[in-house]
């Protein structure tokens, strides 16, 4: 294995674990609520604490980029996650979890704003795509196994299972809290990588122009721009709606359906993380055949209807309609972004920075569906999510991209041949 597939597989891997460490959150925050007591107002706080650390640190993690090169803050990001992580294994207690997320959500998004410039480096500007792909499906297994991960510590800590791990395990875990098993293997987890990151050889990363952060003359004049705003809104309704629906569902369906969310409310958030990646594949083809614009507002209406569904449906509708969500928003993401892009001319490098703050939309809507919750109950509460939908649809109508995405008029186009070729 040469140098640059050797970094290309190293950042794979740093995709897998960023996923490992944010997409659980979810399926076990039924358990932290009832072994810290909390109310689901005081629940909401969790998912808040861990994204408005993308809010606050985006832009100033390009800064660090700049100033220090990737390797010192992917090794810093990972470190602040391993450090607090365990921490929290070590307290485990609602204050020090609040603390523990948001510095793993520092590092996290510290990573982020590293890897995608590294990727298109270290695997060279023809195949950056191809390997952003290949990247989102990394990303999208760690979503799928870590619940099941979850599953299985809860299911077998404390009890006659015998595997290494699980003995390991049984001394460092209190047995009211097995949940918290994860928290020892995200340390150790992130500290491997500390370790691993060290001994490696990063390229020499050369921004483009457009990659650049521009704190100046550049922000100044994007935000001054409505649909700079604009589109930073659409980032902020996603990621809100990907995790109003991520951390709320697995309680949900406890509350309403009697749903275990250790088995089977674990199940179905692997499910809709799995059917997410399933779907971003998929939008590939799609998008070669539509307008982005007509997928995202297909896309935002096929949501609603399975929200609804999974909201006033029966018990087999909820498990069967909540995964489908996953599939359905999985092009959003992608197609807001490029959108916003495609509708600046230039500082293309910054406007990203900007984009990526509105990740702190998955710490403000799970907080409100929180707070609503304790006045309506969460399945009222979770209608705030077709508010988020709704605006997503919007940007279908009247988003008037610079650039369109290509689309093909015929499958032999689509797979490179040419017309009369056999």
């Amino acid at each position: 294995m040469n140098r640059s597939t050797f970094i290309v597989v190293l950042i794979f891997l740093i995709f897998f674990v960023i996923s490992f460490l944010t997409n659980i959150l979810g399926p076990i925050i039924p358990d932290i609520i009832d072994s810290f007591n909390l109310s689901l107002g005081l629940a909401g706080f969790l998912p808040f604490s861990f994204f408005v650390a993308y809010g606050v640190m985006s832009i100033p993690a390009g800064l660090l980029v700049e100033r220090f090169a990737e390797k010192r803050v992917t090794i810093a990001g990972f470190f602040l996650a391993s450090v607090a992580a365990l921490l929290f294994a070590l307290f485990p207690t609602f204050e020090v979890a609040l603390i523990s997320l948001f510095t793993i959500g520092i590092g996290m998004a510290m990573l982020q704003v590293v890897i995608n410039p590294l990727l298109r480096q270290a695997g060279g500007e023809a195949h950056f795509a191809f390997n952003s792909v290949l990247a989102q499906l990394f990303f999208g297994s760690a979503s799928f196994l870590s619940p099941m991960l979850y599953s299985y510590f809860v299911g077998n800590i404390h009890t006659t299972n015998d595997d290494a791990i699980i003995v390991v395990l049984n001394g460092l875990v209190p047995e009211n809290i097995r949940w918290i098993a994860l928290y020892w293997v995200f340390a150790l987890t992130a500290l491997v990588m500390v370790i691993v990151i060290a001994l490696v050889r990063f390229p020499k990363v050369e921004l483009k122009e457009d990659e650049k952060m521009d704190t100046g003359s550049g922000l100044r004049s994007l935000l001054a721009n409505r649909h700079v705003w604009l589109f930073f809104l659409g980032i902020f309704c996603y990621v809100g709606t990907e995790q109003g629906v991520a951390n709320w569902a697995s309680k949900f369906l406890q509350t309403y359906h009697g749903v275990d969310p250790a088995t089977s409310g674990a199940e179905v958030l692997s499910w809709f993380w799995g059917l997410m990646t399933v779907g971003c594949l998929l939008g590939l083809l799609v998008l070669k055949l539509a307008d982005s614009r007509k997928v995202l507002m297909g896309a935002g209406i096929l949501t609603m209807i399975s929200l609804f569904l999974a909201l006033f449906g029966s018990t087999r509708m909820a498990l069967i309609c909540f995964p489908l969500i996953g599939f359905f928003i999985s092009v959003m993401w992608s197609i807001i972004v490029s959108l916003g892009l495609n509708s600046v001319p230039r500082h293309h490098g910054t406007f990203s920075g900007i984009l990526c703050t509105g990740i702190a939309g998955g710490a403000i809507v799970p907080l409100i569906i929180g707070g609503l919750a304790e006045w309506v109950g969460l399945r009222f509460a979770m209608i705030a999510l077709f508010l988020t939908l709704g605006y997503i649809v919007s940007i279908g109508v009247w988003a008037r991209p610079l650039v369109n995405n290509a689309v093909v008029s015929n499958w032999r186009e689509m797979f490179g041949l040419k017309l009369g070729q056999s």
